[in-house]
């Protein structure tokens, strides 16, 4: 029986699990992959306060994780299946066991969300990526195509120039919705090009990518551009494969909470990427942790009473 059981370890889950287990509590922290989550991928971080100089998102995560097992937190590497969420008891069941939790906190972020184009699922991993970081040294000296138009899509862009000869920026609109430094650096740099207006229709190719079927937009025209690499940056939705109905939440997937991080199930709590969010950044994530983990250390209080 555990105080908290809180699945994922990203920078909330983490957080949480730092301020938990310092706070006293017994804590688990359920991961199915490397700690980090998402900001572990990331080559530099420089919008978290503290480094001025920025501080590579690995390096960053990996503190985290040796700061939450230093206070105590227990990890289980296991992949989350199902949840049994009503009652004082929360069962969570993973792949080779049930654990048990007076309280859940759910940190388990978001995931790429998909072009859903022909040609995405068959190259994944053979020229189709989500991840600059991970895949960008295969495409030493190539073309490579980003399509996107936030900050994700330019700052990994930017990355990206780093081995390809070649990157082109593919956006749906006019505008990019980026903050503008990360505009001008991609504007400023000679390596890359831009394409509005346009949508990927198609990733074409036979072993590996070899380019995309452009539609613009405007003249309602398409045309095949060729590339090695087709690195997709379109938002995010959640990971919500393992929630089955019983918490509430908006009409994309993410989960409802009151200003407590509390959901509409007393003892289980939600923070980070997979809660209803206005801004996901590894900043927001540590405090929803931090609250999220406080919240939890107040509602075990009030049971025993």
């Amino acid at each position: 029986m555990y105080d908290v059981l809180i699945i994922g370890a990203g920078p909330a889950g983490l957080t949480a699990g730092i301020y938990a287990a310092r706070g006293g509590l017994k804590t688990g922290i359920i991961e199915m992959g490397m700690p980090g989550g998402q900001a572990a991928s990331t080559e530099k971080i420089e919008n978290y306060p503290g480094f001025p100089e920025g501080i590579g998102g690995y390096e960053l995560m990996n503190n985290f994780h040796l700061q939450a097992e230093a206070y105590g937190a227990e990890f289980i590497f296991e992949e989350t299946q199902t949840l049994e969420l009503q009652g004082p008891v929360k069962r969570i069941a993973t792949d080779t066991k049930i654990l048990e939790a007076k309280a859940v906190i759910l940190a388990a972020g978001s995931k790429p969300r998909l072009l859903n184009v022909p040609g995405e699922k068959t190259f994944h991993g053979r020229g189709v990526s989500y991840c600059a970081t991970c895949d960008g040294a295969f495409f030493k000296g190539k073309k490579i195509i980003v399509v996107g138009g936030g900050d994700a899509a330019l700052e990994e862009g930017a990355y990206l120039t780093k081995f390809a000869n070649e990157v082109t920026i593919i956006h749906r609109r006019a505008n990019f919705r980026a903050t503008q430094i990360a505009i001008e650096r991609a504007k400023n740099n000679p390596k890359i090009s831009f394409i509005y207006n346009a949508v990927v229709e198609e990733v074409l190719g036979s072993e590996h990518v070899e380019g995309i079927r452009l539609r613009d937009l405007q003249a309602q025209e398409t045309k095949i551009l060729p590339a090695s690499g087709v690195f997709i940056y379109i938002g995010t939705e959640p990971n919500d494969k393992f929630l089955h109905g019983e918490l509430e939440v908006e009409e994309r997937g993410y989960i409802k909470t009151d200003n407590l991080l509390q959901t509409n199930i007393a003892g289980i709590f939600a923070a980070g990427d997979i809660r209803d969010t206005p801004l996901r950044q590894v900043a927001t994530a540590v405090g929803d942790g931090a609250l999220a983990a406080v919240a939890v250390e107040k509602y075990l209080t009030r049971l025993q009473k």
